[in-house]
């Protein structure tokens, strides 16, 4: 009979606690002798030299232990904001988590973002606050800080009065049994599981994770108020691929998070067959000829899988994921130019663990890397040069920009025109799409005019070509990406040696529509003219009421547009939207503006047309 199994990420804030909470929860499983220390680089799941050297996660890490009979499989997961996508990447996969919040920091910009990413893929959670043993400790602030910025749906155990309250809001016959006096502990407690295991509350603990305070009552929480079960092992594969690393021989390990089914060494996935398993039992990975149910699993010899592939059925809960884009690049270059394609072979590796480093690699161009900030180009930086011995260069790191259709602009190469020089005849027309709307395809030619000899059906041409077009709109008119844009193919014609004369001439080939379509697409995109725009965030600005005399002629300087602010008290919100450099310079002349008191949050808002049309070009 399969064990219960249940998927825990612990979360945070940067320097809050979790890495540290982790390690007292492992030690009071058994499964380490001794507590870690991340001062110290001796921690079980910051087991990356760099992240020993930093002391911060950069790669979520899986290392697993029991409570009785119940295997927890525990997912430790970056905490600084430039790895946002690695914590998203990890939360799709989990039933459950503990939010760790600093009893003295209390409630931080990326504690806000990672309970908006938790609420909204609705995984159940238990909020600890940690560090009570610190000088400036404050739980009742912290708690009320809970409560105004991330949820009313705090529920705090050793509160009977307001917990009803809270637990009374989701449940009428509760809130009737408190009114005529009937309501016990026990019916409270078997609410607030109930509630808790379906993410309508979230229970807050306290503790201090380094002093182990606490602890034992995170580890009864996680019996008792978050969703566990042995899934279904005879039922149809379904997993995810939520991680890609690479073995000690450079071999390609893919993580899978069973949903349910099984997968056995020497299992066909697709065009591959599986080499070798291994589930995390009592802290480490072991080998296994077969993986089952609700598992996390490491799987070699899926050469072919990336991140966020779907294996088999799809999941039950498919996660709507919300990756913000990297909005900065830089060019990258090898210390040593004898190095060029060992760093081109490393950044190739990353990116297959990270899909949203974009690194690209052009014939006549700057080698560039996307990046999400100032603390992940350092840590791929010290990536390069650790594990792969290539010493690299980051140099004039930009937003990056794109670029979006003026007006419609169409274009036609006739099949056998003097301007033409391939053997196929193709005409596109581009169309503006609604902002953040992406890149459409249509196809808008009869069956009779497409070579089907090649493509084979009417939709293989469709998909090839939409291919061709989404390559070709890489560059715009300035270098830049276009978005938000239809492309309708409105003419096509082909030749065959002994067509009619109109279409006679050398047989069309695939690679003429290939090479033809960014001809046409360009002169199309040319007569539609571009519109350049820059990545915008929309910052959250918590500051002292007395400074916000201070703080809006600032962001008024900086091009922000500014909503009215929302007084609390000592306390103000400010919401604005503005460019990303904007608000780089904005976070570096927060502590000058406020005292030291402000707090910014920042998200990805979408394009806007950059003011100096001068700006942007590659």
């Amino acid at each position: 009979m399969l064990r219960k199994t249940f998927n825990l990420g612990i979360v945070a804030h940067v320097d809050a606690g979790k890495t540290t909470l982790t390690e007292r929860l492992l030690h009071a499983a058994g499964v380490i002798d001794e507590v870690g220390s991340v001062d110290k680089g001796t921690t079980q799941t910051d087991s990356l030299p760099l992240e020993q050297q930093r002391g911060i996660t950069i790669r979520a890490a899986v290392v697993s232990f029991e409570l009785g009979d119940l295997t927890v499989n525990l997912i430790d997961t970056p905490g600084h904001p430039d790895f946002i996508a690695e914590v998203e990447r990890a939360l799709s996969v989990l039933d459950g988590a503990v939010l760790v919040i600093s009893a003295v920091e209390g409630v931080q910009p990326q504690t806000r973002v990672l309970m908006r990413a938790l609420r909204r893929l609705r995984i159940p959670t238990v909020l600890f606050v940690n560090k009570l043993d610190r000088m400036g400790a404050d739980y009742e602030r912290v708690v009320r800080e809970i409560r105004e910025r991330l949820t009313l749906a705090a529920a705090v155990p050793d509160d009977r009065e307001s917990l009803v309250e809270v637990l009374a809001a989701n449940d009428d016959a509760l809130l009737a049994a408190y009114v005529d006096g009937s309501l016990t502990d026990v019916h409270v407690r078997e609410a607030l599981a109930a509630q808790a295991r379906r993410a309508l509350v979230h229970p807050v603990l306290r503790g201090s994770a380094i002093t182990g305070a606490g602890v034992d009552g995170v580890a009864a929480g996680l019996r008792e108020w978050l969703p566990s079960a042995s899934g279904d092992a005879d039922g149809p594969l379904s997993a995810t691929v939520f991680k890609i690393e690479r073995g000690d021989a450079g071999e390609k390990i893919a993580y899978l998070r069973l949903f349910s089914g099984s997968v056995r060494t020497r299992d066909a996935i697709g065009d591959e067959k599986v080499t070798a398993l291994a589930v995390f039992e009592h802290g480490g990975a072991v080998q296994r000829p077969e993986v089952s149910g609700r598992q996390i699993a490491k799987v070699w010899g899926l050469h072919g899988v990336q991140v966020g592939d779907t294996i088999g059925a799809p999941p039950p809960r498919i996660p709507q994921r919300e990756f913000p884009p990297p909005t900065l690049q830089s060019i990258v270059e090898p210390r040593d130019p004898g190095d060029g394609q060992r760093l081109r072979v490393a950044l190739a590796h990353l990116a297959e663990q990270d899909p949203l480093i974009n690194v690209r690699d052009e014939a006549g161009r700057d080698l560039t890397v996307s990046l999400y900030g100032e603390v992940q180009q350092q840590v791929l930086e010290a990536t390069l040069c650790d594990d792969f011995g290539v010493a690299a260069t980051f140099r004039d790191t930009t937003p990056i920009y794109v670029e979006r259709p003026r007006r419609s602009g169409e274009a036609l190469e006739i099949l056998n025109g003097e301007s033409n020089p391939f053997n196929a005849e193709i005409g596109l027309r581009i169309d503006r799409a609604p902002d953040d709307s992406g890149i459409a395809f249509r196809l808008d030619v009869a069956a009779r005019d497409i070579p089907l000899y090649v493509y084979k059906t009417r939709d293989e041409f469709a998909a090839h070509m939409e291919r061709y077009v989404r390559i070709a709109l890489r560059d715009g008119l300035r270098g830049w990406q276009v978005v938000d844009c239809t492309v309708t193919m409105t003419q096509c014609a082909y030749s065959i040696a002994d067509g009619p004369p109109s279409r006679r001439g050398p047989t069309s080939t695939a690679a003429d529509f290939r090479k033809l379509t960014p001809l046409v697409l360009g002169q199309a995109l040319a007569r539609a003219g571009t519109v350049l725009c820059e990545p915008t965030v929309r910052v959250t600005l918590d500051v002292p009421t007395r400074s916000v005399g201070a703080v809006l002629p600032a962001l008024a300087r900086l091009g922000a547009a500014v909503e009215p602010p929302a007084p609390r008290g000592e306390l103000s919100s400010v919401v604005a939207v503005m460019p990303v450099t904007a608000a780089d310079e904005l976070q570096r002349q927060l502590a000058g503006l406020t005292g030291g008191e402000g707090v910014l949050e920042s998200t990805f808002a979408g394009y806007q047309p950059v003011k100096a049309a001068s700006r942007g070009s590659r």
